[in-house]
């Protein structure tokens, strides 16, 4: 079985699923089970916790099966290092009190403007190092950036995961060249060292685009939530993880400028008048 390793946890599937933007949580339920995800991120701070911090009666995780998911509590809605830092921690302590497996990892999120929704760069790398010193093990959204991304490395983050477009935006992967040169810098003497594309996909085709170029693994959740019918497209992500996996796997023909045959031209036989 092809298994990566993230961190101190080891997977099979390579599509990680949010649980925001559904109609309702049975809709979500039914979503999360079609897409044979591993992995659910939850927005601890927004979904699971009251104004003042202590947990939500009917949160979003009485409707997730801890059996089967490992829950990535997430800092979504973060706009600097320090609440950022708060909100990983409160996540902590909310899972560590549920007994759940993937209290010590959060997906990180320094948000940079309420527009754009685009990482905070500096306020990233901040809260990535002070989450590592206080034994968190960090999945950092990022932007496209080979230096910044070979810096959260260097940090010490269990994964670096490049924006493959804005957040929501259903752009799918427009910057084909950058997340190559993000791959190439995390992955140089690390082949292993998993590099996992976030934000911007809006259908099955752009999950396959990400991992043909040699990503690890897919994190979404507006290209599921918000489609017409979401668990339909959650199977089909599902089957895009592997096809694109598949495709890098068995590497991909060159590109040419003029054609070429599909049946050699040497040694037939010319017709003769």
């Amino acid at each position: 079985m092809d298994t990566y390793k993230v961190g101190s946890f080891s997977f099979s599937s390579r599509l990680f699923v949010g649980t925001g933007k559904y109609a309702t949580f049975e809709q979500m339920s039914a979503a999360l089970g079609a897409s044979e995800a591993e992995v659910v991120t939850v927005a601890v701070r927004r979904d699971c916790l009251t104004e003042a911090g202590g947990a939500r009666e009917d949160s979003i995780l009485d409707h997730i099966d801890m059996s089967r998911f490992t829950i990535l509590p997430n800092t979504a809605g973060c706009f600097n290092a320090k609440d950022a830092v708060r909100a990983a921690r409160l996540g902590r302590e909310l899972l560590e009190g549920q007994g759940n497996k993937g209290a010590n990892w959060v997906k990180l999120e320094v948000l940079g403007d309420r527009k754009t929704l685009l990482p905070d760069p500096i306020g990233t790398l901040e809260a990535t190092e002070k989450l590592i010193e206080l034994g968190f093990e960090v999945l950092v959204y990022t932007n496209d950036d080979p230096i910044l991304a070979k810096r959260l490395k260097d940090a010490g983050a269990a994964s670096v995961m490049p924006a493959g477009a804005p957040i929501g935006s259903g752009l799918g992967i427009l910057n084909r060249n950058s997340i190559r040169l993000c791959l190439e810098s995390l992955k140089d003497g690390d082949a292993d060292y998993p590099v996992i594309v976030d934000a911007g996909v809006g259908t099955a085709s752009d999950v396959a685009v990400a991992m043909e170029l040699g990503a690890d693994g897919v994190l979404l959740n507006t290209g599921i939530a918000g489609a017409n019918d979401p668990v339909r497209m959650a199977k089909a992500m599902a089957h895009a993880i592997q096809a694109g996996r598949l495709a890098y796997q068995a590497g991909r023909i060159a590109r040419k400028p003029y054609a070429t045959a599909s049946s050699p031209m040497e040694g037939l036989i010319e017709a003769t008048t």
